[in-house]
């Protein structure tokens, strides 16, 4: 599963980020279904732990058949969650109402403009800027970066998590979401999607999202499902009761437009 917008395609067609895990760099490759780790620069062997979310786990019921039956051909479903909780508050930030593609290239940009950047052997790969470089950042790059209109939630997030970080890494996943909410320009949606990328609980993602929606209907097209947010959420909630189900239906619905992966390997 690669729904962060740090990923991107190498020369070779494959999927590649790097994330920062105990102070140490790590490309994260994707290689047919395999995801191979590799410390940059370090002979580091504490990678961080992919976690796997297992079919026998989706709800079943009688009238979600179809749409059950479609995701169970993904198999495992096989994540990397974000080690860092302020990347994943900035990908939530830039993913608000915006087009994936779009929420990619802004990312990207900063990243590139602003992040660490290192050499990996699919050539140059960016962090993302810290929260202190943010803050730093005049007015004109943000706008070069095509990132002028999330400035300022930007910069609130930048301002909140630097005064905030040691306590919301405390919290559980419904606290996180509950606390990132009160920052600045950072609305229910953006802190769900961040929290649920850095805890790896679907959960507490927001079942109101279109593009869940959305890829519910590709998933199930003869299935006829609701048209409106309120609606959908109030389906998706009755097929998926409990916690763990609700994670699962949801994780492997984002999963299925994501191409998602399996098995794990950490290389040198």
């Amino acid at each position: 599963m690669a729904d962060h917008p740090a990923w991107q395609e190498s020369s070779q067609g494959d999927l590649v980020r790097v994330v920062e895990f105990t102070g140490v760099v790590w490309v994260a490759h994707w290689v047919d279904e395999s995801l191979v780790l590799r410390p940059v620069g370090s002979d580091a062997m504490d990678a961080p732990q992919p976690a796997y979310a297992l079919p026998i786990r989706l709800p079943y019921l009688p009238e979600a058949a179809l749409l059950a039956d479609e995701l169970a051909r993904l198999g495992t479903v096989l994540r990397l969650n974000n080690p860092s909780l302020w990347d994943a508050l900035l990908g939530a930030l830039l993913r608000k109402g915006a087009r994936s593609c779009d929420a990619k290239i802004v990312y990207r940009r900063m990243c590139s403009a602003h992040g660490r950047t290192v050499d990996t052997f699919a050539g140059p790969l960016s962090l993302a800027p810290t929260p202190e470089r943010i803050l730093d950042l005049p007015d004109e790059a943000f706008a070069a970066a095509g990132a002028a209109l999330d400035r300022d939630a930007m910069r609130a997030a930048a301002e909140a998590y630097r005064d905030h970080a040691p306590y919301w890494h405390t919290l559980d996943v419904e606290q996180l979401v509950t606390s990132l909410a009160t920052v600045d320009h950072v609305d229910h949606w953006i802190a769900a999607v961040a929290a649920a990328d850095y805890r790896g609980d679907f959960s507490v993602y927001p079942i109101t999202d279109l593009s869940l929606r959305t890829l519910a209907h590709k998933i199930a097209p003869d299935m006829q499902l609701p048209s409106s947010d309120h609606e959908f959420a109030t389906l998706w909630r009755k097929w998926a009761p409990d916690r763990t189900g609700l994670h699962t239906l949801t994780q492997f619905t984002l999963a299925w437009g994501t191409h998602a992966r399996t098995r794990t390997q950490t290389a040198r």
